[in-house]
């Protein structure tokens, strides 16, 4: 099986108990790395460079990337691309409505007003570094959490499948299988 996982990273599939024959990884964060079985390349998931384009994958694999894209657009751009490149698909993102944000594992900092989450970040003790004054703005308005609407929108011929922690609904997952 060929994978593509947008947003992961190597020691994720160099420590899982599965390992597909082909594995393409591409991360912004990523530095080039090519090891039999697994090739990291640098590239955006909204706009994935030209070496990748003309490569078909059996899967496309993302697990909590769909949320730090940035903005709507990007989002659709994401979701166009992981059908484009691949007939099966697994997106997980984590669930908006959960009481407990999972970045920060604050509850309910994702309701809160963007000044507030700031202030939030930069005195919570878990989840997140904590960046310095602009940079915390930034770094607060990274994360936006996807409604059970907003994925079924993002990808329509898809099963959305639930992952469950305490009884509620944790994260979702696009899957066609």
């Amino acid at each position: 099986m060929r994978v593509l996982d947008l947003g992961g990273t190597v020691d994720h599939w160099e420590s899982g108990p599965v390992k597909p024959s082909d594995v393409v990884l591409l991360n912004l964060g990523g530095d080039a790395y090519s090891e039999p079985g697994i090739r990291m390349i640098h590239g955006d998931a909204c706009n994935p460079p030209d070496e990748l384009r003309s490569e078909k994958f059996d899967l496309v694999y993302s697990n909590s990337l769909i949320e730090h894209v940035g903005g709507f657009a990007n989002r659709m751009a994401v979701a166009e691309n992981v059908h484009c490149f691949a007939p099966r698909h697994w997106v997980q993102t984590p669930y908006r409505y959960f009481p407990v944000e999972p970045h920060w594992l604050f509850p309910g900092l994702q309701f809160l007003p963007v000044p507030l989450r700031v202030k939030a970040a930069q005195r919570w003790p878990l989840g997140w570094s904590q960046p310095e004054g602009r940079d915390n703005v930034a770094h607060v308005l990274n994360v936006e959490l996807l409604t059970r609407t907003e994925m079924h929108f993002l990808f329509p011929d898809s099963e959305i499948a639930e992952e469950r922690a305490a009884g509620l609904c944790k994260s979702l997952i696009a899957l066609r299988r």
